[in-house]
């Protein structure tokens, strides 16, 4: 199930990465070719290294992508809902990444934009070089996972990493940053599927008790317990509830 997650989330940007491709229509796309020849010298085996780095680092985007924006509150808590719920596989684990990647991209697209506007554009029109465009597409990434990370998480990952305390954000690494950002974005999930758990741990126990009272002890109590926590649900508009108190979570 896991290999699936992986080559839904690969395929997606994948799918992405054409879509942008095919508005350059003005611009001419660079060939690529790989060969076995022999080297001229140690300087073009460090350049095939370089590019070898560069493709392991671009496999790996995706990962880095997701874990640095709200995508792992969303998932989290909507495994939660769904195993609160005992609906098994209902909705799938197709549907719940789905939802959770679009949701990602509709909290993250402010974010996403300045870096557009900032980074990648004056890097396309060779306003600015690649280290000062890296600079400036972290910097809007770093100031979302400031505004999320817990002081706690971050002070636990500076002593880890045996770094003396900073006075600053800006003195505070990027690889530092994104653990603490992840531990953080765990609790709050965590904390969300707790909340979320209580009512319909609620609807189980009286289930069970009528079930006890009744003397049906051989019936299991989530047969009956399930329409119930279904109707539930869709009265109280869940999906709107769930998603809404997610997204306001991070403005």
């Amino acid at each position: 199930m896991k290999g699936i997650h992986i080559k839904l989330i690969c395929g997606f940007f994948a799918v992405l990465f054409l879509l942008w491709a095919g508005t350059a229509a003005a611009q001419e796309a660079p060939r690529l070719s790989l060969d076995m020849a022999e080297s001229a010298g140690p300087q073009q085996v460090s350049t095939v290294l370089q590019i070898m780095m560069l493709l392991t680092v671009l496999s790996m985007a995706p990962a880095i992508l997701l874990m640095t924006t709200s995508f792992i509150r969303i998932v989290v808590v909507l495994s939660f809902l769904r195993q609160a719920m005992g609906t098994q596989q209902m909705p799938p684990n197709q549907i719940i990444i789905g939802l959770s990647m679009f949701l990602t991209f509709f909290i993250m697209s402010p974010v996403f934009t300045q870096i557009n506007e900032t980074a990648l554009q004056p890097y396309l029109n060779e306003q600015m070089g690649e280290k000062d465009a890296l600079q400036m597409a972290a910097n809007p990434i770093r100031e979302f996972m400031f505004g999320q990370v817990r002081e706690a998480d971050l002070q636990l990952m500076t002593q880890l990493a045996k770094q003396d305390p900073p006075k600053n954000r800006a003195e505070i690494s990027t690889l530092t940053l994104i653990p603490a950002f992840m531990l953080s974005e765990l609790k709050r999930a965590f904390q969300i599927g707790f909340m979320i758990f209580v009512p319909f741990l609620v609807i189980d126990m009286i289930t069970a008790s009528v079930l006890m009272t009744m003397g049906m002890l051989m019936l299991p109590p989530i047969i009956i317990s399930l329409p119930f926590k279904i109707l539930l649900f869709v009265l109280v508009d869940g999906w709107n509830l769930i998603v809404g108190s997610l997204m306001q979570g991070f403005y």
